[in-house]
């Protein structure tokens, strides 16, 4: 079965509440999930997820822990604007060996080729990231209460994006080459 859906955890597990999405990753692993999602564990790897990014998803969930000035362990979904990705050289859009930005590997997945998913970020407000020089491993009480409600999300957002191709069924925007190296795109 072709694989349509990504869900893709980020996080350090060595950083406290910034394992959320290794977390939470985890938690969907021991569930039955559809034949069409692949649920993947890419920690801190950047450029593993940005090429993943080129392959012809339909749908992308990113799930990460994000500060966003909220109380510790509120959840949302978000759906960013990919309209200006692409430029490696922006500023602070440098990527990070140690550390992984979303919106970094976007925009450097962007730079290498186009991404072709619906891309949705299921995020988590941290609580902290442990010490400043040692980190911590383990969530806060706040965002480990929240892991298996923001699986019950993502199997939400799954049925729903499943029912979507069904009903309307994504358009190959893929070049594909046919035998005489012509590019067909339907």
């Amino acid at each position: 079965m072709t694989k349509t859906i990504l869900i893709a955890g980020i996080g350090n597990i060595f950083l406290g509440d910034d394992a959320f999405g290794v977390e939470v990753v985890r938690s969907l692993s021991r569930r039955t999930l559809p034949g069409e999602v692949l649920v993947k564990d890419f920690g801190i790897r950047g450029f593993d997820l940005a090429y993943t990014l080129l392959d012809p998803w339909h749908t992308v969930i990113l799930v990460d822990a994000l500060s966003r000035n909220d109380v510790p362990g509120t959840l949302f979904v978000l759906e960013p604007d990919l309209t200006d990705l692409g430029n490696p050289g922006a500023v602070g859009m440098d990527l990070n060996p140690h550390g992984m930005d979303p919106m970094r590997v976007l925009n450097l997945a962007s730079a290498i080729g186009p991404i072709a998913a619906r891309i949705l970020v299921v995020g988590c407000e941290p609580r902290d990231f442990g010490d400043e020089l040692e980190g911590r491993m383990g969530l806060s009480p706040q965002v480990q209460a929240v892991v298996e409600q923001a699986s019950n999300m993502i199997e939400e957002l799954i049925g729903r994006t499943l029912a979507e191709i069904e009903d309307s069924p994504m358009p190959l925007q893929t070049p594909v080459r046919v035998s005489d190296n012509r590019e067909v795109t339907s």
